[in-house]
């Protein structure tokens, strides 16, 4: 998509960078995505101790390399976009930019002092692992299944939730108060963790009625398990009959999920006019 007045290399650096049906985009995608996966297979591994003793050189040197060159694309990110800001406060953007400032921040923070700091914010760059959501071209897609789904899986949680609270309270009558049924909240914390299968076994009951009610309290757990698979499949199988969109993203605010025939961003009203 190319809008009136646009520089030609703007266009190009906006299909390379943020298209991903054409040649250039895909191998800027997997190379992105190489040097994302190896940058952080850089900070866990520096994070062993007897590795960072022999090659914390190596892995400081590397971070710095992917922190350049992860700057380098978030600058072209804005550069071939009309409106940066837009992308700079969008969610991928805020993203990218909490990926960046660890790094130049541990520039300044130096000194015995200040390690443990430098070691906190070295955590904050595994936030660039959710750079991935570049790649992931039907994130608006599953966003709205599972907005669909919400009020349907609200519902049946508190199903849930009152079924947990019934059982446990059943157990709290039908077993004894030193076999850790102490009182209603604990027996529907026991339910709760019975309901979802975990099974702590820290409580668990010992009379004959209790068994049996607990036999009860594991089979539903296991009915009960496909239930919000199956609400979010539905939807996103209604979605994916009506979903007709374009691939390519707006070169104003770099937004995607428009409809096939839109002449405008439905978000920043910027012409999608195209050669």
């Amino acid at each position: 998509m190319k809008t009136p007045g646009s520089k030609d290399w703007q266009f190009r650096l906006h299909e390379v960078i943020y298209e991903s049906n054409t040649p250039a985009g895909k191998l800027f995608d997997v190379a992105l995505l190489i040097a994302i996966f190896t940058s952080i297979a850089v900070v866990m591994l520096d994070s062993v101790q007897s590795l960072h003793l022999k090659y914390g050189n190596l892995f400081s040197n590397l971070e710095w390399i992917f922190t350049g060159l992860f700057t380098i694309e978030y600058l072209l990110r804005l550069i071939c976009i009309k409106k940066p800001f837009r992308y700079v406060f969008s969610l991928l953007g805020i993203i990218d930019m909490i990926a960046l400032i660890p790094s130049y921040l541990s520039f300044f923070f130096i000194g015995a002092q200040s390690l443990l700091v430098f070691r906190a914010l070295r955590l904050l760059r595994i936030f660039r692992i959710f750079k991935l959501g570049h790649f992931l071209t039907e994130i608006n897609f599953l966003t709205t299944a599972l907005k669909g789904s919400v009020r349907k899986i609200s519902i049946f949680l508190l199903t849930v939730l009152m079924l947990t609270v019934i059982l446990g309270s059943i157990m709290y009558l039908v077993e004894k108060r030193e076999n850790g049924f102490s009182n209603i909240p604990e027996s529907i914390y026991w339910a709760i963790v019975t309901i979802t299968t975990v099974g702590y076994g820290d409580i668990s009951p010992i009379t004959p009625m209790g068994k049996f009610v607990a036999s009860v309290v594991m089979l539903i757990g296991y009915s009960i398990i496909a239930v919000p698979t199956g609400i979010l499949t539905h939807d996103l199988a209604m979605l994916a009959r009506q979903k007709k969109e374009l691939p390519e993203s707006c070169p104003t605010c770099s937004r995607e999920g428009h409809d096939l025939d839109a002449e405008f961003c439905k978000y920043c009203g910027a012409s999608l006019m195209r050669d």
